[in-house]
């Protein structure tokens, strides 16, 4: 059996694959803004205390392997913990608790970009200091930080992959099976990274439509 009648015969299970691959990525990429963004407003504006806290949890995701923290909570934390989580949803937690640790990382570095001016004018007008943060510091910061956050999409697309580990049925998992069942080995793989490449291509340029969209004339690296 040539390489196109095993994908057309297989199309339906890969797209399966490329279904929960994408879901890896759009929970990851979720969480991470969720957990990531007050983590960065945190080390900017918190507290010594709670600044030394949110940099051993930074310093914790970012330091460790994806496949050593995967094997981690899916043997470990979370069984200890009570948790019998299915391996989809541990690998989605997992990879958004260490996208958040990057994140918050580029969102601290967008928010500190904006002058403290800023803040010194929004609270001399009567802005408590969440407000001027609310109204005036992110929607600055966050468009800022869209250029280097839309890095985030192909490193959780790539890691996502790894998942294949503890189990989760995404692209590299059932492209394996396919292998085990029909011993084409090479031309499936490469397939298989033709479609991440595609998967990648198409989601870059979404999110480079998005900060066209968002951008303000004459601010930031557009600027003149």
């Amino acid at each position: 059996m040539d390489l196109l009648s095993i994908i057309l015969l297989w199309a339906p299970y890969l797209s399966g694959g490329i279904s929960v691959t994408f879901g890896l990525v759009g929970i990851g990429l979720g969480l991470g803004v969720v957990i990531g963004l007050p983590l960065a407003l945190v080390q900017v504006y918190g507290s010594r205390v709670i600044r030394s806290v949110t940099s051993v949890y930074i310093w914790f995701f970012r330091g460790l392997p994806i496949l050593v923290l995967l094997f981690l909570f899916y043997f470990g934390i979370f069984p200890a913990a009570g948790l019998d989580l299915p391996a989809f949803l541990v690998g989605a937690v997992v990879l958004g608790l260490r996208s958040a640790a990057y994140q918050a990382e580029i969102f601290r570095g967008a928010i500190q970009s904006v002058s403290e001016g800023q803040m010194t004018a929004a609270q001399s007008l009567g802005m408590t200091r969440m407000t001027a943060i609310r109204y005036i510091i992110l929607p600055q910061s966050l468009r800022i930080a869209l250029p280097g956050w839309s890095n985030e999409y192909p490193n959780m697309l790539t890691d996502s992959a790894i998942c294949y580990a503890i189990g989760v049925m995404e692209l590299l998992t059932r492209t394996s099976q396919i292998v085990g069942q029909t011993y084409v080995t090479m031309p499936m793989y490469l397939f298989c990274a033709c479609l991440f490449i595609i998967m990648n291509y198409a989601g870059m340029r979404v999110i480079q439509a998005v900060e066209k969209k968002v951008e303000i004339p004459g601010f930031g690296a557009t600027a003149v």
